[in-house]
């Protein structure tokens, strides 16, 4: 299938590749399926692309490469929605806001997207636990891509 998006233009996939989300992304209500595809040669960060809307397209990245010790509970209600059976039927992202310069930019990881990666099926879940910001910082003072900004 092609589908058209604003930053990428004319992208294929394949149908089955297709994340649904029941009920849309909090803010995207109307919004339901999505491609997801690398954009960056390393595979670290991820478009999260409307497949109706060629203007809706999210950053993500997993949360492991920033916070190796990440973890939430997902509650039963969302392990039934996304049919989640064991912890290996899951893959988790988290959206980026991109800030000028790219060093500045942030991480969400107060809400995650869960994803069953052979479902397809997909729910961003709302954390409320108080040691995850909406805004951590993607890159720490004195990293590598730190100094490379200076």
């Amino acid at each position: 299938m092609q589908i058209e998006t604003a930053y990428f233009g004319e992208v294929t996939i394949d149908e089955d590749k297709m994340i649904t989300f029941k009920d849309g992304l909090p803010g995207l209500e109307s919004h339901k399926k999505f491609a997801l595809f690398p954009v960056d040669e390393e595979g670290m960060y991820f478009a999260l692309q409307s497949v109706t809307d060629k203007e809706i397209a999210l950053v993500v990245t997993s949360p492991y490469v920033i916070h190796e010790n990440y973890d939430f509970y997902i509650s039963e209600g969302v392990q039934k929605e996304v049919e989640i059976e064991k912890p290996e039927d899951v893959v988790v992202y988290n959206i980026l806001t991109l800030r000028e310069p790219f060093v500045n930019s942030t991480v969400n990881l107060q809400a995650p997207i869960v994803i069953h990666k052979d479902k397809r099926k997909a729910r961003q879940v709302i954390l409320n636990d108080e040691k995850y910001s909406i805004r951590h910082p993607l890159f720490q003072k004195g990293s590598e891509a730190d100094a490379r900004s200076e």
